[in-house]
């Protein structure tokens, strides 16, 4: 693992396609040894919670989530309400990007809000910017 920048890596996206495509991308940059991916943000947030509990938040926590913004059910906002009430542990350890087909300023400007949200991007998730991700 040495030569990886990130133990593990989670996708939230309601596309699947989208999922596919931006898992494939990190593999292909072999930056991370593993890949959660969660088509909604409701059991994304459940799983977090379920690994806090179990006392491995440490070794399963993803290093970064990459958070689409516009879903059914929880969209990314609500994600990251919820995700402000995990234990320091997990606001620790993982690093939120938002990755979003959005070109609303006003999302923009709202991510900012949260500490933990450290990039807003644009789809699709590009080699250049896996490459780059300093979080």
């Amino acid at each position: 693992m040495a030569d990886k920048k990130f133990r593990t890596v989670m996708l939230i996206d309601d596309n699947e396609i989208d999922n596919l495509i931006n898992q494939k991308m990190i593999e292909s940059a072999a930056v991370t040894e593993n890949i959660y991916t969660h088509t909604g943000a409701k059991s994304a947030i459940e799983f977090l919670r379920n690994m806090e509990r179990l006392d491995v938040a440490d070794k399963v926590l993803p290093d970064v989530i990459f958070l689409d913004i516009d879903m059914p059910l929880m969209d990314g906002f609500q994600f990251l309400e919820e995700f402000e009430k995990l234990s320091n542990v997990a606001k620790k350890k993982c690093k939120i990007v938002m990755l979003t087909s959005s070109i609303n300023p006003q999302d923009f400007s709202r991510s900012k809000k949260y500490e933990n949200v450290k990039l807003y991007l644009n789809k699709p998730l590009s080699h250049e910017n896996i490459l780059k991700l300093e979080v």
